[in-house]
């Protein structure tokens, strides 16, 4: 047994002097060059720096005086190039084109008949926006009811108000008193009445625009919110009903304000996409902003830069209802990120705060 012992302990003891002259070579040529190295002089038998009986490590090397160089990315500079070209070619086009005719543009953009057409606009785009997202929650909360009726009705009115074209709706709208000469408001299947006006009567050019912007839009609004509401996690609804929570509470305060984070970008987009929508409403001769400029340069025969006028109205609209959309996300974002993002205010004062302190340390002797 002493034997078997000896033969044993013999290799250890090899392997043992083999570490030692190993750390030995480590210490004279690594260290004296300043490399960072370790030492695993493993005694117990246990190699490598992560095992229990871990050798000494040696003195961390001192990156103090290396510089710093930034990662460089010529590709990015080389793109960035190409489309700064761009912009200033279209830029300089722009200005430099004569037809464009930016003296007539600044003549036409804030003339009384375009301003009034732009405030009918407005007011297509509030009423319709409010009574179509009024009315598309109501829809979406009977679609998601128990009741068969409820369902099919909610159903069946955003199949046929998607599946037809807004044209097609302002001019059914508009033509109604062909197919009812009088509406009337009375107790069903007798001859009670209430209130009779004349169909043509009550249904306008205003009262048809309204009309077919709000039912188009609660269609689609329907569909934004139901998917909205059906987006949080189910066993939150579960737990506030544990907890004893009432119902309306549950809706207002735990369901809508998640799934409004849903909602709300592609709410924004319809509500753009209305702005845009009410040109549609030139076909019913209602004084509306593209009317307005249709009517304008018909007689002046200025179509361009009429059409100009009114393209830089719709992006001065979009744009402020961007900036509304922007801050109200912001709001909603509250539990869902850790920070809130920075307002483009806040981005500005950090950026030349940044670079400030960059230039100062630049500049202040080392």
């Amino acid at each position: 047994m002493s034997s078997a012992a000896t033969d044993v302990a013999q290799p250890a003891e090899s392997a043992q002097s083999a570490k030692a002259r190993q750390a030995a070579e480590l210490a004279s040529t690594g260290a004296s060059t300043g490399d960072a190295a370790w030492v695993g002089t493993n005694v117990q038998g246990t190699s490598g720096p992560s095992g229990p009986d871990s050798g000494s490590r040696g003195p961390a090397t001192d990156y103090s005086g290396f510089p710093l160089v930034g990662a460089k990315h010529p590709w990015r500079w080389v793109g960035t190039a190409a489309v700064a070209l761009g912009v200033v070619a279209i830029a300089w086009s722009l200005a430099t084109n004569p037809r464009w005719e930016w003296g007539v543009v600044a003549q036409w953009f804030t003339a009384q008949s375009v301003v009034n057409g732009l405030l009918e606009t407005l007011k297509l785009t509030a009423i319709s926006g409010l009574l179509g997202f009024v009315l598309g929650f109501i829809l979406a909360l009977m679609r998601l009811s128990a009741s068969p009726l409820l369902v099919s009705v909610s159903w069946t009115f955003s199949w046929i108000f998607r599946s037809t074209p807004l044209l097609v709706q302002m001019l059914l709208w508009y033509n109604l008193g062909y197919l009812y000469e009088k509406i009337s408001l009375g107790i069903p299947f007798t001859d009670v009445r209430f209130f009779e006006v004349q169909t043509t009567t009550l249904i306008s050019q205003f009262a048809a625009a309204v009309l077919g912007l709000t039912l188009n839009q609660a269609a689609y609004s329907a569909e934004i919110i139901r998917g909205g509401i059906l987006s949080v996690d189910q066993g939150q609804l579960e737990a506030a009903v544990a907890l004893g929570i009432p119902a309306w509470r549950r809706s207002t305060r735990i369901v809508l304000p998640q799934a409004m984070r849903a909602i709300l970008p592609t709410a924004f987009n319809e509500i753009i996409g209305l702005v845009k929508g009410t040109s549609i409403v030139y076909v019913l001769a209602y004084s509306e902003l593209f009317y307005t400029v249709q009517v304008i340069y018909n007689r002046t025969q200025q179509v361009l830069p009429l059409l100009l006028v009114a393209t830089l109205w719709y992006v001065v609209i979009t744009s402020v209802l961007s900036v509304f959309q922007y801050y109200i996300e912001r709001h909603y974002s509250k539990g869902a990120v850790r920070t809130l993002p920075l307002t483009p205010l806040q981005k500005a004062r950090k950026f030349f705060a940044t670079h400030a302190e960059a230039t100062n340390r630049a500049r202040s002797p080392r």
